[in-house]
This record gives structure tokens, C-alpha cells and sequence, in this order.
């Protein structure tokens, strides 16, 4: 589909006191330190998250993703300083054991992201794009790391309650660019977006975003997708999390075709040979 490809490239990103060439598309590992993800195998504590980031870096993740509030449907987001317990052992046995690798820590709390990032975290994932915590586009911009801004109607708690759209694609998209300017003003030099799938969407919705994803990738920064597991594959095809690789397998390779530049994924794994596979196809044109 023309003007829907993903053609390899790289991100130059600035990380603290360095510059980083990121090859595109790249995958980005879950470690979920958190009693409650809703996929219980992505759950760990510090030796376990020691052992999965090995497998994960050998199996060609770019990026580790490590977060300490679990945000599936209907979750009451942790005292912070529990969030901060859970998180700040783990970034810091990656960093120590991978000083190389490349860290991200998901927390929508200014607070959790600055610890995190002094503990050896380079990147900011936040569920909110900023909107939860008034002090984080701020925070992000002194740190000087890039910063994953994405889409969300509600909260955590609230968001599946009754998810309304009248065009899914323009709404997400729209909060999305203001959430963009937002961040370079305050001087947030690196900037990825997600649409946010499974947060504040019906099954419909999610669908429809993957559909229009091109317009997201139209603003300019690089797009994340985190289709892994959700319930927008089981809904569809009946099953679990725990079933659900195949079907994850099959929309990232739609996204990636419609222009993703980062999968968000528990499988690391399949992730790269679905990269792989793509890069293949878009080298024959």
C-alpha cells in the first residue's frame, strides 16, 4: 500500500550525555515488575528480570521496558513509594549487569522517572503523555532522555468503563500532535508516540486506529505500537493472553507495514524475525 511502508532507518537519540543511533524498526522488551500484569508470564523480580533481559538483548531487543504499576484494565495505580520499590532494583541489576543496554522505565510520575533515570533507566515511557502528573514533561526535559508519549481516555482504572469515540483515528491523533508540541516546549528533544491500544478503546476502536495508523506516523516522530497480548486479538479469536503470540504476531506485522517504527512486545523473539521478514519485503521493492 503506498505511503503505508515502514523502510528501514535509524533514530540519533539523546541520552543523557550521549548520542544513540537507533535501527528502525526496533523491538522493545516487556519486564513487568508488577504483581499484576495481565499477561502473569511477563511478571518478575529482580533475578527473574536479570535472566529475561539476558534472553531478551540476545534475542535482539533494542530496548528494555521496565514498569512497577501494572496498567491493565480496572488496576488501582501503587503508593509511589511502592511503584519506586518495585522499579528502581530492578533498572538498576539491568544496568549493572548490561551498562550498554538501553533502558526505559514506564511510569506516569515525575518522581518514579527521575529515580529511575539516576538509577540507569534512558528513556521515559509514560502512559499519560504528561497528563497525569503536571511535573513530567518538565522532569523528561531536565533529565535529557526521550520521552514515550501516549494516547489514553480515562485512567488505568476507569478507561474500559465506556471508551466513546467519534473518529478514534482524528481524536488520538490530534491529542497526540498537541502532546508532541507540548514536550518540545519543554525541551524534550526525542519524542516516540503511541496510540495507546487497549487503553481507553474497544476492540473497534483498536482496529481502527491499526487501520489509520499512517496518520499518526504523518506527525513526524517515530511510532510505538503495543499490540502485544491485548485483548483486541483475543476478543476476536476467543482465546487468552497465553494463546495469543500468533495473533500478536500477524498485527505487528500489519503495523509495521503501516509504518510502526517500535514494537512493544513480550515475545522479543518473534518480534525481530517479524522485523526481519518485513525489512525482507520492503528490500524487494
Amino acid at each position: 500500500m503506498a505511503g503505508e511502508s515502514s523502510p528501514r532507518r535509524s533514530a540519533l537519540w539523546r541520552v543523557k550525555d550521549r548520542l544513540v543511533e537507533l535501527p528502525l524498526p526496533a523491538v522493545m522488551g516487556i519486564l513487568n515488575a508488577t504483581p499484576d500484569s495481565f499477561h502473569a508470564a511477563s511478571r518478575v523480580d529482580v533475578d527473574a528480570a536479570l535472566h529475561r533481559a539476558e534472553r531478551m538483548l540476545e534475542e535482539g531487543a533494542a530496548l528494555l521496558d521496565v514498569g512497577g504499576a501494572s496498567s491493565r484494565p480496572g488496576a488501582v495505580e501503587p503508593p509511589q513509594e511502592e511503584e519506586l520499590r518495585r522499579v528502581l532494583p530492578v533498572v538498576e541489576a539491568i544496568h549493572r549487569r548490561f551498562p550498554e543496554a538501553l533502558i526505559s522505565v514506564d511510569t506516569w510520575r515525575a518522581r518514579v522517572a527521575q529515580q529511575a533515570v539516576a538509577a540507569g533507566a534512558g528513556l521515559v515511557n509514560d502512559i499519560s503523555a504528561g497528563t497525569l502528573d503536571a511535573d513530567m514533561l518538565g522532569t523528561v526535559g531536565a533529565l535529557g532522555v526521550p520521552y514515550i508519549a501516549m494516547h489514553m481516555q480515562g485512567t488505568p482504572r476507569t478507561m474500559q468503563l465506556a471508551p466513546a469515540y467519534a473518529d478514534p483515528v482524528a481524536e488520538v491523533t490530534l491529542h497526540l500532535s498537541r502532546r508532541l508540541q507540548a514536550a518540545h516546549q519543554a525541551r524534550i528533544a526525542d519524542v516516540i508516540l503511541d496510540p495507546g491500544f487497549g487503553f481507553g478503546k474497544t476492540t473497534a476502536h483498536n482496529y481502527a486506529l491499526l487501520r489509520g495508523l499512517p496518520s499518526l506516523c504523518a506527525l513526524g516522530a517515530p511510532v510505538l505500537v503495543g499490540l502485544s497480548r491485548k485483548r483486541m486479538i483475543n476478543e476476536v479469536l476467543g482465546i487468552g493472553p497465553a494463546e495469543a503470540l500468533n495473533g500478536t504476531t500477524a498485527l505487528h506485522a500489519i503495523a509495521l507495514l503501516k509504518g510502526a517504527a517500535l514494537l512493544r512486545a513480550h515475545d522479543v523473539r518473534e518480534a525481530v524475525q517479524c522485523v526481519r521478514l518485513v525489512g525482507a519485503l520492503e528490500d524487494q521493492k
